[in-house]
């Protein structure tokens, strides 16, 4: 961990001094150094995720895919929602805007005497071991997440901006970023929120952020693939998410009532869907709503492709800016 670590510090150095800290002279930025550095490490975990997604999510799409390719249009917007999430763009704008924002509040609450909650430090001489308290940081951002997804799926206002990421019908590897902005900002905000409240190392948090989001890259794949009966109840399969993003439990989550109710626990038809989790199934199956059915279904939202009241199926946009916009209608009940 300290061989990758330092090689990570050293590329991460030679990329801002060599590359974005000329750019931020250049550009009148030299007051935000501090934060160009730190957006300098995200964008090197981007580049490295984007390598792992190509070289290796890739091929096992190829090996074993769900469906035949069809929609070459919706995942080439997807990958422009990669790039943008992945490689800097969003990032660099919430680390200019947001991020000196926060500071500076926590800055202020902490000279008030609010204290952080480090987590590594409940049981000196356990805790404190670097991997130990990683795990432990590790398992709680991912209740955290499971915790958000179930707010993205119960409350209506919510729901109108993340049904853009159930929308896809060609789901893939890139899917995971095709997120409405607001509902990534909305994320993100909370995820800081609490990482700052707990007292999460930089490093760790830069580490379990690329670990979910690889995860969620693999589990969003186009590949007919599952961990088997132990390997399903111990980390997230593709199989296991393509459940969550299937038609019949979307039908589900909105409380269709032409879905006959013995097809889905009645836990999973309250939580309006199921297999909410990021990382690790054991918050589906602490909160009973995990289905570890072996199937491989459609994906999509279900009034895509049924009619509502008007007689018309829901539009979600082909391009970015497109169902950007389209987002923020539903947003407030003109879309």
């Amino acid at each position: 961990m300290e061989w990758w670590s330092s090689l990570f510090n050293s590329v991460q150095q030679w990329l801002f001094e060599s590359v974005i800290q000329p750019a931020m002279f250049q550009l009148g930025l030299a007051s935000l150094l501090e934060d160009g550095y730190d957006a300098t490490g995200w964008l090197l975990v981007g580049l490295l995720q984007m390598l792992v997604i190509v070289a290796v999510i890739g091929p096992l799409e190829r090996w074993r895919p769900v469906e035949a390719v069809t929609d070459r249009k919706g995942i080439r917007t997807d990958i422009i929602y990669t790039l943008i999430q992945r490689l800097g763009v969003f990032r660099l704008a919430l680390f200019f805007t947001l991020a000196p924002l926060f500071d500076g509040l926590f800055g202020m609450l902490r000279v008030e005497g609010l204290r952080t909650f480090n987590i590594d430090a409940i049981w000196p001489g356990i805790t404190d071991v670097p991997w130990v308290s990683f795990l432990i940081y590790l398992a709680v951002f991912d209740l955290l997440d499971y915790l958000i997804h179930r707010g993205q799926h119960r409350f209506e206002w919510w729901w109108s901006l993340h049904s853009l990421h159930h929308s896809q019908r060609q789901m893939t590897k890139w899917s995971d970023s095709r997120n409405h902005l607001l509902d990534d900002v909305l994320r993100d905000v909370i995820i800081v929120v609490v990482a700052q409240l707990i007292g999460v190392a930089p490093g760790q948090f830069v580490a379990i952020v690329a670990i979910a989001q690889l995860s969620e890259n693999l589990h969003h794949a186009n590949a007919r693939i599952w961990f088997g009966r132990i390997g399903e109840r111990l980390w997230i399969s593709p199989r296991f998410h393509r459940r969550h993003h299937a038609i019949s439990l979307v039908e589900a989550r909105q409380g269709d009532p032409h879905l006959p109710a013995k097809e889905l626990p009645r836990s999973i038809e309250l939580a309006r869907g199921c297999n909410f989790g990021v990382l690790f199934p054991v918050w589906d199956m602490l909160f009973q709503t995990a289905n570890f059915e072996l199937r491989f279904d459609p994906t999509g939202v279900e009034d895509q492709i049924k009619p509502g009241p008007d007689g018309r199926v829901r539009n979600y946009g082909r391009g970015f800016w497109s169902q950007q916009w389209l987002g923020i209608l539903r947003l407030f009940g003109r879309g």
